[in-house]
């Protein structure tokens, strides 16, 4: 990044730094090699004369913003295409930079439809489909949730009846709430769609079940018969994506249109389930990773944002008299954003994890090796809820922090909110997410209290709750885990215990699922963070950082686990783990950090590596040049372009000079 018309304060941050910022930027990101070849296509968008002139997302309207990302959408695959540029992580780079947080109306096409026919359809169904939808003949999306069913699948009311005579399924949408109802690029980009319906077949219902459905013309885009689709209307945000509405009227597709890798539906209707129910369950794995993933990227930027401008924004003479202070050396913003920061570093660390176990087991997956799935099922859950909540809430906190001007779209804040803030109710929605992995906790919980073995990571559940803290004045990182292991494993204990309490009062299991279904959040969410927290460990004590890096990595480290105790005190303390004495140790420990992190904040955001194409932000740009950016923008602003508004001859002039109202209609009607 140019070093050039920095202001003196953000040069200032920069040369207080006590560690490599490069360091940082390679472990993060994977080696130093990755982060050259990273950075090496960001430049090439960002020197791109294409995305240089496209109009500001922010003066856009929802139509506009379509337009733009189809637009850009093309272009960037064409670039790929002609970068020869296949592998996925590298696309995003490139895609990131071209279009941050301008979710594609070509998104699902690439992230779900092609990655479904190569999961779940036969070798013969893919030599059918994958060359039309990787030319784009086909385009097309996954439609799965329902006006009335989301989460629950098995709920889901849209029917595909096979008729055994004609060789065919009937796809049919019964009722209102059964027409499928958000699936993204629906609306009006796709001419085809993998559809889950409930599958009927020799008078009985088979659950959910894939059929690739064409919905438009391959020719001039029409809408085939017994099809009803459109657009959902506006959205809190992505507008750039054309999330949808369908409705089947006894729509009838051939028999090969089911996907039918792992179930089957012979010519004469006989079913043939698979031989494990559980195999899709890798591609949840994989989609709910990239959500963590998402979601700590769009922290990681608000917090950048949010960091630099404090650098740069002054605030209030700290005497009568005095200099304006950089508003970060109230301890009052460290408090707000520090803790964020460490967040940000250690949900990025999560969802690193998990996508690469994800890929290490992935092998085993595809040949029905289903041993490591149930934990790593259970723990994406888990951290896809966890992770978004926590991002949604941060970014609201960074844009406050920000002050007045965080509310301004020019801030980029606003923009990155409404980007991560649906992950928390789409691929499923947050508490259901969580109860999902509390499931598998109460089943580890009954496997460990029959003295077996637990995998990997939930080996914590069961554990001795007599023992007592190790915590003291040092606050050791071994002790703060030992500390989350503790109170995840009193909340899981708690919640199989209420559970097992309600059953012998005579409720059902059922009953009693739901009578403990808070006390099972609240146990699946200290699993997570037990979870972040150790893993954030465990990622810093690797050789690859240098000795001073790992020095602020630990501060960093320690403040996420010190603030989340702190934050959460009453679970920590409720059976005595903590004394008060440990408390005070954590409460002055967390000050002392805040003095610790305040030299490197700066340059800890600079190590997340987004150049200002990315954030897109007139507060968090690298060179702090924040109020010639804003009145920049300002002057940009559409009404800005004509010296008298429109508005003034229909309604302020007839408001002013009443006499002149004639003339004002006249205009109108102009």
């Amino acid at each position: 990044m140019s070093q050039e018309n920095v202001t003196p304060d953000l040069a200032r941050e920069r040369s207080k730094a006590t560690f490599d910022v490069e360091n940082l930027a390679e472990f993060m990101i994977g080696g130093r090699d990755r982060l050259k070849r990273k950075r090496f296509l960001q430049n090439i968008a960002i020197q791109d004369p294409f995305f240089k002139k496209q109009k500001s997302w922010a003066f856009c309207s929802v139509e506009e913003q379509y337009d733009m990302g189809l637009s850009k959408s093309i272009y960037i695959q064409k670039k790929l295409q002609e970068m020869g540029i296949t592998d996925m992580q590298e696309a995003f780079y490139y895609r990131e930079c071209a279009a941050a947080h301008e979710n594609s109306p070509l998104g699902l096409h690439y992230a779900m439809f092609l990655p479904t026919i190569n999961k779940q359809a036969t070798p013969e169904q893919k030599k059918k489909w994958l060359p039309l939808a990787e030319s784009y003949k086909m385009i097309g999306t996954y439609a799965q949730t329902e006006l009335g069913h989301g989460t629950f699948i098995r709920g889901l009311e849209t029917r595909a009846t096979y008729d055994p005579k004609t060789k065919e399924f009937i796809l049919d949408s019964p009722t209102l709430t059964s027409m499928k109802y958000w699936p993204g690029c629906l609306g009006k980009t796709s001419n085809h769609c993998v559809v889950m319906a409930q599958l009927y077949t020799q008078g009985k219902s088979h659950g959910p079940h894939m059929f690739m459905v064409q919905i438009r013309s391959m020719e001039d885009h029409s809408v085939l018969p017994g099809i009803e689709v459109g657009v959902i209307g506006n959205k809190f945000g992505y507008g750039t994506n054309d999330n949808g509405f369908l409705r089947f009227d006894k729509l009838r597709i051939p028999r090969e249109n089911m996907l039918m890798r792992y179930s089957q539906v012979h010519e004469d209707g006989t079913y043939v389930k698979p031989q494990n129910a559980k195999l899709a369950y890798g591609s949840m794995v994989l989609i709910r990773s990239s959500i963590v993933s998402d979601a700590a990227r769009g922290l990681a930027q608000a917090c950048v944002i949010s960091i630099r401008y404090s650098a740069v924004r002054r605030q209030t003479e700290a005497y009568p008299g005095g200099e304006e202070p950089q508003i970060l050396e109230y301890q009052t913003q460290q408090y707000r954003l520090f803790p964020l920061l460490a967040s940000a570093y250690s949900l990025q660390l999560a969802g690193k994890y998990v996508f690469n176990t994800y890929l290490e087991v992935n092998d085993q997956i595809e040949k029905g090796n289903l041993e490591s799935m149930p934990e790593l099922h259970a723990l994406s859950a888990g951290l896809k809820a966890f992770s978004t909540y926590e991002a949604s809430a941060g970014i609201e906190v960074c844009r406050i922090c920000c002050g007045g001007h965080g509310y301004s779209q020019a801030s980029g804040l606003p923009k990155i909110y409404v980007d991560v803030v649906p992950g928390c109710t789409y691929e499923g929605e947050n508490t259901v997410m969580m109860l999902q992995t509390a499931r598998y906790l109460m089943k580890c919980y009954s496997r460990a209290k029959q003295g077996q073995k637990l995998p990997g990571f939930v080996q914590y559940i069961g554990q001795n709750l007599n023992k007592k803290s190790c915590m003291s004045e040092e606050i050791a990182l071994g002790c703060l885990v030992m500390a989350y292991e503790h109170r995840a494993a009193r909340l899981v204990e708690a919640a199989a215990m209420r559970m097992q309490s309600l059953i012998q009062g005579g409720k059902k299991q059922h009953e009693a699922w739901n009578g403990s279904s808070v006390q099972l959040l609240w146990a699946a969410k200290a699993h997570c963070h037990l979870f972040c927290v150790k893993n954030f460990v465990d990622a810093i004590q690797a050789k690859s950082l240098s000795s001073k890096t790992a020095t602020v990595m630990k501060s960093v480290c320690q403040l996420y686990g010190v603030h989340g105790i702190l934050e959460n005190l009453g679970e920590f303390m409720q059976d005595g783990f903590f004394s008060g004495e440990q408390v005070g140790y954590l409460q002055r420990k967390m000050l002392a950090l805040f003095e610790d992190i305040r030299p490197n904040a700066v340059a800890l955001v600079d190590a997340f590596d987004y150049p200002d194409m990315v954030l897109s932000s007139c507060l968090g740009r690298y060179d702090g040049q924040v109020y010639q950016a804003l009145y920049d923008y300002a002057k940009s602003a559409p009404m800005n372009q004509t010296e008298i508004h429109s508005t003034y001859y229909k309604h302020l002039r007839p408001l002013i000079n009443p006499e002149t109202t004639s003339d004002a209609m006249q205009f109108a009607k102009l």
